[in-house]
Formats: structure tokens, sequence, C-alpha cells
């Protein structure tokens, strides 16, 4: 049986390099050039797979990636396998191991089948109506049933080793699809000196050109054509070709996702090289020459394994040389179908009848298939199949005044069907073009462009290849005329630019644009046919009519209801004969119905691909501040912090974090401590603007800031609620830096560029994150100034000289600092920035320094707690999003005067000055030793009805040493109002009272920040 369905020569294979491969388990031969699906047909296998629902035998559909059947998974070894693999796409390489999905126990007797039996109790929505008796039955039964029926191949349970890269791109024209009008367009944008990039989904450039055998262009055969226009594309320097890569998305500006399989293909993969490679390509102008799709024919038993597109069965034949049966039927609406039947006849396949469905048949390609003394059967249509796991023979009847007379039938092993072309649009949906119908084509053509894109050839609804080729070229020739004078966006689907064109001399046959949708007429049972629309999830004629008797109309429900168009293939095959079969039963016209939405990606794409190197401890980076190794080495316990590990806090033996917590407290308050607080957000602004940048960013005033200074900054959003906060110090008259909380850097930077760019160009003004360039020690307590003061270099810290709130640069153990005088625990405080290198061994110095004092290193724990007991907030705990700066005390820090700043129309909302907003107050328990649970809520009365009106939430809450009690912040409604009431935090079995109080715990006048 080996390649017995092989042409003796021809095709593009490589006949000297035989392959051998195995598909469940049984072993083929094919040849380097093959893709699985052609092996496998030039070695009389059709039967490659099982439907979703009703688990049918099926086999190819098509030779490309609309192809819903032939998904197989394919293994390397346990860790490389790949399921959902189109087999019309998997290329032929030695060792190759298939193996078909959805099946068991085998593929040839598959016990899912008995679903077929049921079939009249399955219908399209059948799901929403049943599994509802008895109660409880679904998560016990119904579902768990379900699931393990449900799904398409087996997902991989070891970790993938192979590689996935990322690549920015930037062109001036992106041409989408090499056929002849994607190669045209390319040669003409690149001969003017345009950067151009080409890709293609294929292992090879040139689309149809690949199949054709009898086509010329300007005097010479296609194939020729396509070697020397492949080669003066590869000769120039600003081109960049792309094979085996699919433009899978359109995104806005211009921004095309495209999916490169690098290695797939070969035996022994370089492991150097990656398996897929994702690139970003931002294009000037874009030509989308994606082609056109054959439709297959609705008719019963349509699905059988045999029964596939005629263009698919002409391009087995002429570019793999594998012929797709010995005894064909064809069933035609159209001229393609002529086509096939005559490179058939030619290529040795006995070519028993052509079924036409239109009722006169006239043109050349039909005359030609008579002369060739082809059975040309006018006004037919196939009533259904005979056969189990390959169809054996064809039923076929004439039409007449819309009656099908008795049915003959004709032995076969194929059946080959042509609904006509549908242009690929969907690249163009995706880029929010407008789509329109057009009858004479029977098709949706690209209108009105959204973004700097044109369609070229078959796609647009061009046919006949010198018209294709020209096309192409003066789309090409445009668009590169546009990227250079960069024109406006939102034309309409012809090009902006007037190109001069190029006329080709090209000759062939090719398919016309006549064609049907919807279903062909059959005088059988409708209760008991099946006539598939879309092969994949199982959706068929009568459930689509279904669908409208239920009462859809917008072909977006009843894809929805009955799940056509749903499936991997994303409807390339069966969205077009749906509307035609919801058109004609409801009795609109097809514009009316709608369209479904074309959503990325155009095909499949793997997981891989996205990922690319953020895997394993690249998906959550681990950052390190310089200070960690010393923190680890001194028993510290460690949290995640955004992206940081920070120290959580010190235990010494026999401690557990409570008591750890206390004594660092209490160190603090005492005497003093340090903290690593290197994982601040730092952005350094610079530049003659900076001062009005930072007016404009802050609520509060920065203009009149001297140098030296520090000042507390609130950044709000657009909507005025609180975004981001930090201590900002203004290092010179053109530059400030500033802190943001550890979580909020990127955040910020990302709001400022955002204003600098679009709404401020004018501002001349730099940003820079700086980050993780200072490694930032914070020394807080009475005794702090005296651990400081012998290793700081040229500045004076006396209390007069370096007040709270201030910044001076000098030295400290010799390395340059800038250090602050800030406390975010009450006591006096500086923060040592220094460059992040020196971090540690300043870190030493100070830890040494400050022995003689007990100086106590402590952890973000003890933080929480210190700044709690001063009532300062937490930007993200305090804080949720709809949390104004008066609602959280700080409405001290806006600008009154200020004529604007980010936020500040927003502030003015008559909501913000209710009085029944959430504020920030302090709670105090009765009994000082029960510590809230933050997130827990507030009630006035828990003795109301359910449900319970909620003033707020506890967001704050620690034992404090302290004050030897515990302490908690809450937001509630009109708090500031109901200090000195008692309200009540109800939990699980007791209801805890709760006095309202000043959010300010401990020294509420600030005396102790000086020192």
């Amino acid at each position: 049986m080996t390649n017995r369905f092989r042409t003796p020569s021809g095709g593009r294979i490589d006949r000297r390099a035989r392959v051998s491969f195995r598909f469940d388990g049984q072993t083929y031969d094919g040849f380097r050039g093959d893709t699985l699906a052609s092996a496998l047909i030039a070695n009389g296998v059709h039967l490659v797979g099982r439907s979703f629902k009703y688990h049918r035998p099926r086999g190819f559909l098509s030779a490309g990636s609309d192809e819903p059947n032939a998904l197989v998974d394919v293994a390397r070894d346990r860790a490389r396998t790949a399921p959902n693999l189109r087999a019309t796409q998997v290329e032929l390489y030695e060792g190759l191991n298939a193996t078909s999905q959805n099946r068991w126990p085998s593929l040839g007797f598959d016990a899912g089948a008995m679903n077929d039996l049921f079939s009249p109790f399955l219908p399209a929505g059948f799901y929403y109506k049943t599994f509802m008796w008895p109660a409880g039955a679904w998560k016990r039964f119904y579902e768990p049933k379900i699931r393990a029926m449900a799904g398409l191949g087996v997902a991989p349970t070891l970790p993938d080793p192979d590689r996935y890269t990322q690549n920015h791109a930037f062109c001036d024209v992106l041409v989408v699809g090499a056929g002849p009008a994607g190669l045209a367009a390319a040669l003409a944008a690149s001969e003017g000196g345009a950067k151009v990039v080409l890709c293609d989904e294929q292992a090879e450039f040139g689309g149809s050109l690949l199949a054709e055998t009898a086509a010329t262009i300007e005097g010479q055969p296609a194939a020729e054509w396509l070697s020397q226009a492949l080669a003066t594309l590869t000769a120039r320097d600003n081109v960049t070709l792309l094979p085996r890569t699919t433009a899978f998305g359109y995104f806005p500006h211009n921004l095309i996702a495209l999916a490169e399989r690098v290695t797939e293909h070969l035996a022994s993969p370089d492991p150097n090289q990656p398996r897929e490679r994702l690139w970003k390509v931002r294009a000037r102008e874009v030509v989308i020459a994606a082609g056109a799709l054959e439709r297959p024919l609705v008719f019963p038993d349509n699905d059988r394994p045999g029964v596939m597109l005629a263009d698919a069965g002409r391009t087995y034949l002429n570019r793999y040389g594998a012929r797709v049966g010995e005894r064909v039927v064809i069933f035609t609406a159209g001229d393609s179908g002529y086509r096939t039947a005559l490179d058939l006849k030619a290529g040795g396949v006995a070519v028993v009848a052509v079924a036409d469905l239109r009722a006169e048949v006239t043109g050349d390609l039909p005359a030609r298939a008579l002369a060739a003394g082809i059975d040309v059967r006018p006004a037919t249509v196939v009533t259904g199949t005979s056969g189990r796991l390959r169809i054996s023979a064809a039923h076929l009847a004439k039409v007449k005044d819309g009656a099908v007379s008795p049915s003959e039938k004709i032995a076969c092993d194929a059946l080959l069907m042509s609904g006509g072309l549908t242009p690929s649009v969907h690249l163009f949906s995706q880029s929010r073009g407008k789509l329109v119908w057009d009858e004479a084509a029977g098709a949706y053509l690209p209108g009105t462009s959204a973004e700097r894109e044109r369609s070229a050839g078959a796609c647009r609804g061009v046919h006949g290849l010198a018209a294709v080729l020209e096309d192409g070229y003066a789309k090409g020739e445009a668009a590169a005329k546009d990227a250079r004078t960069h024109a406006a966006p939102g034309r309409a689907a012809s090009p902006a630019s007037v190109a001069e064109g190029r006329a080709f001399d090209a000759s062939g046959d090719h398919a016309s644009a006549d064609g049907f949708i919807g279903a062909t007429p059959h005088a059988r049972n409708p209760a008991f046919v099946k006539a598939f629309v879309d092969w994949q999830n199982d959706v068929t004629a009568k459930d689509i009519k279904l669908a409208t008797r239920e009462g859809f109309r917008s072909i977006e429900h009843v894809k929805r209801y009955t799940t056509t168009g749903m499936a991997t293939d994303q409807g390339k095959t069966s969205n077009m004969n749906a509307l035609g079969i919801v058109s004609e039963a409801i009795g609109e016209a097809v514009p009316k119905i709608g369209l479904t939405t074309f959503r990325p990606p155009f095909t499949p794409t793997t997981f891989g691909i996205f990922a690319g190197e953020a895997r394993g401890d690249l998906f959550d980076p681990v950052r390190k501040t310089a200070i960690h190794d010393w923190a680890a080495e001194h028993g510290a316990a460690f949290e995640d912090v955004s992206l940081w590990k920070r120290a959580h806090y010190f235990p010494k033996a026999g401690e557990d974090m409570h008591a750890a917590v206390a004594r660092e407290c209490r160190a603090v308050r005492s005497s003093v401590g340090m903290f690593d607080a290197s994982t601040l957000g730092k952005i350094e602004i610079v530049g003659p603007d900076a001062a009005e940048f930072m007016n404009r960013m802050y609520t509060n005033a920065w203009l009149k800031l001297a140098p030296g200074r520090l000042r507390y900054g609130v950044m709000l959003r657009e909507d005025g609620f609180v975004m981001d906060d930090g201590v900002v110090g203004r290092m010179a008259q053109d530059r400030f830096h500033v802190t943001t909380t550890t979580g909020g850097a990127p955040r910020v930077l990302a709001h400022m560029e955002d204003y600098l760019q679009t709404e401020w160009p004018d501002l001349d003004v730099w940003l820079t994150s700086t980050t993780e360039q200072w490694a930032v020690i914070a020394v807080q307590g009475p005794k702090a100034r005296a651990v400081l003061e012998p290793l700081v270099e040229g500045i004076d810290l006396s209390r007069e000289a370096f007040p709270h709130m201030c910044v001076r640069e000098g030295r400290i153990c010799g390395v340059p600092a800038r250090l602050f005088s800030v406390s975010f625990t009450g006591e006096l405080g500086f923060e040592v920035n220094v460059p992040a290198t020196y971090g540690r061994a300043v870190w030493e110095a100070i830890f040494a320094a400050g022995e003689p004092f007990g100086i106590t290193p402590y952890g973000t724990e003890t933080m929480h707690v210190l700044r709690a007991e001063k009532g300062y907030i937490i930007v993200g705990q305090e804080t949720d999003g709809t949390a104004t700066p008066d609602d959280v005390g700080l409405g001290w820090a806006i600008g009154k005067a200020k004529k604007d700043f980010v936020g500040k129309r927003s502030l003015e909302r008559a909501a913000f000055f209710r009085p029944d907003r959430k504020q920030l107050v302090g709670l105090l328990t009765k009994d000082p030793r029960t510590v809230l649970e933050e997130g827990a809520q507030v009630v006035a009365d828990p003795k109301a009805l359910v449900p319970v009106p909620m003033l707020g939430h506890v967001t704050s809450s620690y034992m404090s040493a302290t004050l030897e009690r515990s302490i908690a912040l809450a937001v509630v409604k009109g708090g500031r109002a109901r200090i000195g009431q008692t309200l009540v935090v109800p939990m699980p079995g007791r209801m805890i009272e709760v006095d309202v109080v000043e959010p300010v715990f401990y020294d509420p006048k600030g005396e102790r920040l000086d020192g």
C-alpha cells in the first residue's frame, strides 16, 4: 500500500529524499516537501480523525490552514508533544510521530461513535434544555462525564523544554501572503528602496502558483517566474522574507503579530534556535494579499472521509504528486470544479462525473471537460454518500424547478466539491475595517479601511492571474509611496496614492467568482439527514434551521446557539454557508443577517509564543535589593512585595513574628532601627520645565519649593482618585528626585510619560527610572543622628542645619550619597541613598556604627505597625481606587490656588462632597487585646434587618507594642463625624465593639520628628 496513490512524477516534493514517519503506530513513507496530509493521502489513508460531538469518521477536507478535520498530536518525546496540529500544515520529517485524536480505543473503532445513534436527542442547543434533573446531578454526574468527553487532543503534562523568542520589527511595507498578488506587491514596494517584510504561512512562497502546472507569466512557466521573483527579492537588502510565518493578529496603529515556526519542520532542530518566534511588526503600510478560500457544499453525508474540497484535490495532485483517489466524482457550483477535473484527468485519475449545480453550463472550462470525455451533468446535486470509514459511492440526482429526481448511485473513492471562493478578509476585519456585501461576488469584501492598509488580489474579489498580479503590483507600489509620504489613514478600499501600475502577460485557468452558499436541495427526510456546515463542531444545516425556529435572527446569535464557526478553523469553511441557510430560512437578504466577528488569532497559536522567555523564574522575576543577602544571612523572613523580595521581620531564637515585630518596634521608638527601603520607586525628573511638569502631575505646589527641600506629593488619576504618593526632593532648579510606592513605580512612570508625550509635548523635561540605581537605607529613631554623624562627610546633620523634610548631597563612608531627613515611623529619621553597588557596604558600616546604640534591623511588618501608629496611609491599603485625597486625610495636600493638575476638575464633582463618603478614621477595640481582621466590615447596628447596612471596612490592624494595645485604621461612611461613637465589627461567633477615634495614635503633634 506504500505510496500507492503517488504519481510517478511531478509535484514539488524531493523524490530523492525518502522520509519515514508513523501515524497511529503504523509506519509509512513520504518525501521531503510533503505535509503529513499529502503523505497519508499518497499512502491511501483518508481516515484521520473523529468529529467532536458525534465522533463520526472524518478525513481531510482541505490542503491548508482552513482544515477542520485532520487535527493530530505530533510528539518528539513526552515533553515535546503538540496536540491539535493541522495535518495539512505539518511538514514531514524523518521520524515524525503523529497520532489521531478524539477517539477511543482506536480510530477505526471509536466507542464514542454511539453518540451518532443518539443524535436525534442531541440537536443544537440541547445542553441549554437538559441536565436539569434530578437536582444536584449536574455537579455529581453530568459535568464530570461531559468534561471527560470534551476537548480535542491531550495537553502535554511536562514542561516544554524548547525556547520561544519575541522580536520587534519596523518596516515601511508589510505584505501578508506570498501568492501572486503578494509577490507582485513585494516586488513593487521594494523596487524604490522601501523596507519590506513579506510573510506567508506556508513553507514555500508562491501561494496558488505552487499548484499551477499550465499557467504562464511573462512568457515563462509560472514556476520559473516564481523562482526568479524570489531570487530578486532575496537579493534585495531591503526585503525580509518570512516563510512558515502566519500573520495571526492585526492590532491598532498597524501593529501586526506574526508567528514564525522556526524549527518545527526539522528532524533534529538546532538547540540554539527557538522553536517558534513571535514577530511584533509595526508597519507604515500593510498590504493584505491573503487570497481566497474555497467553500464546501452542504449536502447530505458530506463528511465521509474522501469528501474534500476540489482545489485541495488539485493541490495534492499538482504540488505533492498525490492522487486523492482512483475514481472521483466532482460536485461544483461554478467553473472551479472543472479546473480540478481536467487536472485529475491529466494526472491519471478517473473522473467519473461532474455534477454541476447550475442549470446551464457554458464556458471554456466545461467545454474542455466535455472534450476530454468527462461526464458533465448540469442541474445535478449530490443527495448522499455511501461508505463507513471511506466514501464508496455518491448519490446523484437531477434538479428541475426545485424538485429533486430519484438518485443514481455512482461508485467512487473520492468526492471533490466546490461551492465557490470566499475572500479571506479575517485580517482586514481584525483591523476594524468595514466589510461590504458584494452581490456579484456573493461574498463580503473589504470596504473602508481603519488602518494604513490595502487589500490586493483574491482577498478583495479580484480573479484571473494577470488581474491579480497587476492588482498586487499596484497596491505594493502605492503602499511604498504612502509609506514615504505617510498619508493620513481612514481611506476607502482604494489606495490613497494612485500607482502607475504595471501590465502582466499571464495566462492560465482561474477560479471564477460564481458559486453557491447555503444547503443544496435533496428529497430526503430532513429529520434524519446530516448535511454538515461546520465539520469540527458537527453543526448541520438542520441545526442552523432549528436556531431560526427558536427565534434567532442575527448570525452572531445563531453562531452561539449552534457553535457554528466556533471551532479551531474560526469558521473559514462554515460561515458563508451558515449565512446562506439562515437567509433562506428567514427570508432575509444576507447583509441584513450580519457577519460574525473575526478575532485573532487567524489560526491557533501556541501558548509558548506568547510566553516567550517569560517562563519559570522569568515568568515572575525575583528582584532582590543590594542588602537582600545580608538580611538572609541574619535570619530575615521574606515576603513578596510587587516584584521584590523584602525582609518581613528579623526573628531571634525562639521568637515568632509577633514577638520579633514587637521587639523591633520598641527598638525604633526607644533608640534606633534600620530598614531597607531600596524597593521604593525612584524617578529622576530633569529639565528646564521640571517644576512646571511636577506642578501639573501632583496635587500640591512645586514651583516655589526650594532646592534642598523635600515635599510629600499626592498623584491622582484623571477621575480624581488617589493613584500614588511619595516624598519628592528638589535637587536643583531643574531636577527632582521622585519616590513612589514599591508597586507603583512602573505605573507612575507610564502615567507621567503618557501626559508628557500626548498632552504636554512642549515641556522640556526628561524622565528616567532610577529605582535600581539607588540603594536606600532608612535609619529611624531618637539615636539616628548620632549613628550617622561619624559616617557622613560634607553634610551638617545638626537639627538647625538639617531639619525634617530636607535633602542634602554629600558622602557617607566615602560613597556619594543623597541624604533625606524624612520619616515614615514618626521618629527622627533619615534615608540614605547611595549607588546600589555600595548598598551592602554602607549598610554594614551603619550597622557597625549603630551597635553601641543597640541598632535593630527591622522589616516591612514593623514598618507597617510604626506608620499605622502615626496614621500614615499606604496607597492600595487605605485606598481602593475610589478614595480622594480628602477621604484619606490628605485634603491639606491639594494646592487650592493651583490653576490645574491631573484630576483637579474631577475633584469638583458633587459626589466628592457628600457627607456620607468613606473617610479615614482610627478604631480602638473595647478589649485592647483584640486585633481586628483587615477587611472586616464595620456596621452601626448589627441587629438591623438583613442585609445589614455596611459603613466601611478595616484597612490596617496591628498590635502596638508602643501603646500596649491593638490599633486599626478604617474607612467609614461619614467617618470624621463619627469620631467618639461606638460601632461594631461583626465576626463569626461574636460582635466586636470599637470606638471611632482620630487616625493618629502616637505623637499627634509630631514633636519627635526632629529628635
